[in-house]
């Protein structure tokens, strides 16, 4: 993710979190710790390629999922991931948590942390897919609606089952995600 996907991020955020959006400068902030040797994110997007302009020339296309990590000693911690409604139980949300995990792998993580609904039961099929095992709750994790957050751990994030690379999204062969 750079600077100049924040914007369509942010309607995706809108979409899909609407009661708990995260701001523009949350996301700057979060990409400020994402580049340079002292880096401690990964911010990645999910992006439909555009159609050829009409010098032939590819503009940027529709973004359709993102995900974001930080890592803080041996720990890395999911932040987010969110795939377009129109996407979903396409595989999107594999590929950016496959992303998410060589992330921590190469930031020499030994575990991965996260957060989700416990009324997420879709993103938890996914993390359990991936290894990721109940550890406990946080109450009231998510305003407003005081819903309780599950919290998940990924023990070795090296040995995970990441998603093929090549798998195709939604019949998409083109969908690149890049940060």
């Amino acid at each position: 993710m750079r600077w100049w996907d924040i914007d369509p991020v942010l309607e995706l955020e809108k979409d899909l979190f609407p009661e708990d959006t995260w701001s523009r400068g949350m996301f700057w902030s979060e990409l400020a710790h994402a580049r340079g040797p002292e880096a401690t994110r990964r911010y990645v997007v999910a992006e439909l390629p555009a159609p050829d302009g009409p010098d032939g020339a590819a503009g940027g296309g529709r973004i359709v999922g993102y995900g974001g990590l930080v890592a803080t000693g041996e720990q890395g911690d999911v932040q987010t991931i969110a795939v377009a409604r129109d996407h979903w139980g396409s595989g999107l949300g594999a590929r950016l948590l496959t992303e998410l995990l060589r992330a921590a792998t190469a930031f020499e993580c030994t575990e991965v942390m996260l957060e989700c609904r416990v009324d997420n039961l879709r993103a938890q099929r996914l993390y359990e897919r991936f290894g990721f095992e109940p550890i406990g709750f946080r109450r009231g994790y998510y305003q407003p609606g005081n819903v309780d957050a599950l919290v998940m751990r990924l023990a070795d994030p090296a040995s995970a089952s990441p998603a093929s690379p090549a798998t195709p999204v939604n019949g998409v062969e083109g969908t690149e995600t890049h940060g």
